[in-house]
Order: structure tokens, then C-alpha cells, then sequence
């Protein structure tokens, strides 16, 4: 699948932290309840993609789910592609930037949480940023 922003490697790693990189590029997971989104909760703002800066969730997408990841119930139309995930011997549903193809996570359906989609994204802290509705990068004290 081709996505409108293309990189080599080298030019990802010059880019991204490590941490970065192996999560957005390599399609690695951060521990749980390590992520600095986890349990972030601001009423406003927007995650964009860590890779490429495109809008992927919004404030009001997000709601704890207690799963150790950011959880989205859904995502900006358009942001995320999801993709058959066939590792480790399991299915699922791996979701990527619509903008770079970087990897989010996965999304669960079917779990009982009281969304309006009865979805979980569940997205990697690492793969997202945080910019409050004034523009700023960060809502401070959340």
C-alpha cells in the first residue's frame, strides 16, 4: 500500500526517536501503562501522528478503558487505515496513519466498553502527540 508521505529508513531514523522508529516504522508495542498518554485526559485538542504531524483522534474520541494504551472509540475519517494482522499466530486488526502508513495499533471490536462504536483503538503513547486547542504541543496539568 502506497501513502502520500514517503521516507527511507534513514530518513525516519533521522527523524524519529529509536522509540519512534520501532513502534511507528518496525511495528513494535510500548509496555503497558508506560505510555505518557495512558492516562492522559484532556477535553479538548487533538492526537496527530508522531511520524508525520496528520490529525488521527481527537480529545473527545478518547475514554479510559484500563487496557494500559490510549483507547479512541474512533478516529478523525479518513486518519487511520487498518490492515489484517496475521502475527503471532492470531488475527487482528492493525490500524496505521492514512498519511504515512505508520503503525498505531490495533483495534478491538465487540468488547462491551459504552462507546458509541463498541471499538478500542488501542494506539501505542509513542506513536501519537498531543496538540491542545489553542495550537500549543501539550495541555498542561492532564
Amino acid at each position: 500500500m502506497s501513502f502520500p508521505v514517503q521516507k527511507s529508513d534513514s530518513e525516519w531514523q533521522a527523524q524519529l526517536s529509536p522509540a519512534q522508529f520501532r513502534i511507528l516504522r518496525q511495528k513494535g508495542t510500548e509496555a503497558p501503562f508506560s505510555g505518557e498518554y495512558d492516562k492522559h485526559a484532556p477535553s479538548s485538542g487533538a492526537y496527530t501522528c508522531a511520524g508525520c504531524d496528520a490529525p488521527l483522534y481527537t480529545a473527545k474520541h478518547k475514554f479510559s478503558s484500563g487496557c494500559g494504551w490510549p483507547a479512541f472509540f474512533d478516529a478523525v475519517p479518513g486518519a487511520v487505515v487498518r490492515k489484517e494482522d496475521k502475527a503471532f499466530g492470531m488475527s487482528r486488526t492493525e490500524i496505521v496513519c492514512a498519511n504515512c502508513g505508520g503503525h498505531l495499533g490495533h483495534v478491538f471490536k465487540g468488547e462491551g466498553y459504552p462507546t458509541p462504536t463498541d471499538e478500542r483503538h488501542c494506539v501505542n503513547s509513542v506513536s501519537l502527540k498531543f496538540k491542545a486547542e489553542d495550537g500549543g504541543k501539550k495541555e498542561e496539568g492532564k
